[in-house]
């Protein structure tokens, strides 16, 4: 079993979040206890300012997080679904990166760790969702 992490999840813990930190955490080390850990550039991009640059490359190794790039189909997918947002909402409120890391969890991983589920079952109904 493939988990993707959503950035919450990673910055939940790494930030100590008083309502959030501890139920991430557990999640995370669940689904680790499962199989692989993974992210996508945009998960990797958003929690960097979290980190030195050192103490995120030994953050990733501790948790056993790999960095599993988006391919072009996914990033295609990510574009439909985008602009199915834009016909739905007719302007923007989430950015691109949000389905950007769908996309990816789609078709890279088997499941996706968010606190996030009411948007990605929306736009990735097939997407199969672990929350803390």
């Amino acid at each position: 079993m493939e988990t993707a992490l959503d950035s919450s999840m990673i910055l939940d813990v790494v930030t100590n979040d008083r309502k959030h930190a501890d139920a991430s955490e557990g999640a995370i080390r669940k689904a680790a206890a499962a199989g692989a850990l993974v992210i996508c550039e945009c998960v990797l991009a958003e929690i960097r300012p979290a980190f030195t640059s050192d103490a995120l490359g030994e953050f990733l190794v501790d948790w056993n997080i790999r960095f599993r790039p988006s391919t072009q189909e996914s990033s295609l997918l990510a574009g439909e679904m985008f602009s199915a947002y834009l016909r739905r909402r007719g302007g923007r409120g989430r950015v691109v990166a949000d389905f950007l890391i769908g996309a990816h969890a789609s078709l890279i991983a088997d499941r996706l760790l968010t606190r996030d589920r009411g948007f990605y079952r929306d736009y990735f109904a097939k997407l199969d969702l672990f929350e803390p």
